[in-house]
């Protein structure tokens, strides 16, 4: 086992009391259904009676477990989850990103959304992300540094759902994160691969180049132990004083001068942008299917908008009887997921500052998209449509980039109360930079790098105060006027296809949650048909190939996590590409 590893410590408040909760031990059920992926490690479907919680990492689920078991809430558990994955699996989501969740309340019957999307910063331009001639950077001169910065949203969530929904006390869900980045972790594969494959722009730092390498240089490995003693204070601050104070003090002020201070690619967040920061309730955005009403995350996130077209226009193609196994099949899933693409790039971004159509998910309008599609033949040409818009605006096609990381949450708890959340600091340890023990998100990377073309606006291009597009589509499915199942993925903007693919595999082709979650992913945003390496995905190519398609054979490293409510309990399944688990009574 390597050393463990410390950063250095501010002291913030004295040591608060711990008050951590037992770590519980799976208990699986059945196996799942040998038709899923051959290339996927198995898992087994879960089994609960009031209360189950799903997240990516053990770790995680466990402390969530405990908290539900306890008597919390959904939120409550939430909480605890989230400061948890910040810690465990720093790559994908933590205290300097953001989060959007998806909320019923059992009590008022209540469906809603919120939104703890990262904003731009008040100073920045339309040249935020081009060189001196006009020209967009490439990718990674764009995220690595200050200047992808945006204002971190996730503990201003937190706060929210937990002064509104909570049952617990705030400190008492902190305490077993704090614990663990006290006593320390043990490293995962999963974040051991991150950090190596991120070596070099994580080396650039001296702040992430001293808690991801040894002394030595070499990156840390899995199964050796870190602690975190930055992120302890961190928590024990946020423990005594609450989550506000995360927007109004020291840790504001730090995560400033981070930014402003990197030597060759600073931002421009500032003080004012914390202060200003609020958490937005939205109302959910909602497609009719079948029985069932797929509700969802509106914009700025264009995850509920995307799914809904994509199902839509399925819909009209009797996929069931096709079947999981019909390449045809697939090939109209592909089609109608680049139709979708081509309406979000055109027409979805942040509304408080845009104008939006109001027929995206209108049932004519995606039954007319439907019908450019010819059965056994890729579409030729994809453009964005002409959708109802009381007051129409010309809008070039967005040129944001958008690459996978991110984590995914479902929590029922025994009230009924049921959460889905996806969080994420936006690529794969955002910005490689990191103050007060987390890593700094690059969310503003989201936004389009140019603002115009030919002459006209990008819907998605960066403007003070405004909230990137993101593809982030946490999920709640109704039934009957209540949660039937609470979904979501991390992926970058294959989310939609990964959340779409589980959705049509469990509610059209009857697979269980587990079976859907396990099944080949086959994505096809742009024109290529991305299929899963190792997978019966790659047996398609040659028909996809006959069809008219590029195809790529690639990883494709979805990290759905699901739950169903049955009339006799929870039913729950975690994606075997991760290291997930679910947990329930």
């Amino acid at each position: 086992m390597l050393p463990t590893r410390w950063l250095k410590t501010f002291s913030l408040i004295p040591l608060l009391a711990m008050s951590p909760f037992t770590l519980a031990t799976e208990q699986a059920a059945d196996s799942i259904a040998p038709e899923a992926a051959s290339g996927i490690e198995k898992k087994k479907l879960a089994h609960a009676n009031q209360f189950m919680v799903a997240t990516a990492n053990p770790e995680a689920t466990k402390v969530g477990y405990e908290v539900l078991k306890s008597g919390g809430s959904a939120i409550d558990a939430l909480v605890a989850v989230q400061m948890v994955l910040g810690l465990v699996e720093p790559q994908s989501s933590g205290l300097g990103g953001g989060a959007f969740a998806v909320y019923y309340d059992a009590t008022t019957h209540k469906l809603t959304t919120f939104d703890g999307r990262e904003t731009a910063p008040q100073e920045v331009t339309p040249e935020l992300f081009q060189d001196e001639n006009g020209k967009p950077l490439a990718f990674y001169d764009a995220v690595v540094g200050g200047r992808s910065v945006g204002t971190p949203g996730t503990v201003k969530l937190m706060g929210e759902l937990h002064k509104r929904y909570g049952t617990m006390l705030w400190k008492d869900l902190l305490a077993p994160a704090t614990k663990l980045a006290q006593e320390g972790f043990i490293v995962s594969p999963r974040l051991a691969n991150a950090v190596k494959g991120s070596a070099e722009r994580l080396s650039r730092f001296p702040s992430t180049k001293g808690y991801f390498f040894n002394l030595d240089g070499t990156p840390i490995e899995a199964g050796s132990q870190l602690k975190n003693t930055q992120y302890y204070e961190t928590l024990r601050f946020l423990a005594t004083y609450g989550a506000d104070e995360f927007y109004t003090g020291q840790i504001a002020t730090n995560i400033v001068s981070t930014v402003r201070g990197a030597l060759d690619n600073p931002g421009v967040l500032s003080e004012q942008d914390f202060l200003s920061y609020r958490v937005k309730e939205r109302s959910p955005v909602c497609l009719p299917y079948k029985e069932y009403d797929i509700c969802g995350m509106g914009p700025p996130s264009s995850g509920a908008l995307t799914v809904g077209q994509i199902l839509g226009i399925t819909k009209h193609f009797g996929l069931a009887k096709l079947g999981p196994n019909s390449p045809e099949a697939w090939q109209i899933i592909g089609d109608a997921s680049r139709l979708a693409f081509a309406d979000r790039g055109r027409y979805m971004a942040d509304t408080d500052f845009v104008p939006m159509p109001q027929g995206l998910l209108d049932e004519s309008y995606l039954a007319d998209r439907a019908k450019l599609i010819t059965k056994g033949k890729a579409l030729n040409k994809v453009e964005a449509g002409e959708p109802e818009w009381r007051h129409p605006i010309k809008q070039a096609d967005d040129m944001a980039i958008e690459l996978p990381s991110t984590s995914h949450i479902s929590i029922v708890d025994k009230e009924g109360n049921a959460v889905s959340v996806t969080t994420t600091i936006e690529n794969g340890f955002g910005s490689n930079m990191m103050s007060n023990g987390f890593l700094l998100n690059n969310e503003l990377t989201d936004f389009s790098f140019k603002s115009h073309q030919n002459g006209f606006p990008i819907a998605n291009r960066v403007e003070p105060g405004k909230r990137p597009r993101s593809s982030m589509s946490p999920t709640i499915v109704m039934k009957d006027n209540k949660p039937y199942l609470v979904v979501g993925s991390p992926g970058g903007s294959r989310i939609i296809g990964y959340v779409a693919k589980t959705l049509i595999a469990h509610l059209e082709w009857g697979m269980d949650i587990q079976q859907a979650i396990d099944y080949p992913n086959m994505i096809n945003r742009f024109g290529t048909f991305d299929l899963e390496k190792g997978t019966e995905a790659a047996t398609y190519e040659k028909s996809l190939k006959d069809m008219g398609y590029k195809v790529s054979v690639r990883d494709l490293n979805s990290g759905v996590q699901g739950i169903v409510i049955q009339p006799n309990g929870l039913v729950g399944g975690a994606d075997p590409r991760r290291e997930g688990l679910v947990l329930g009574d």
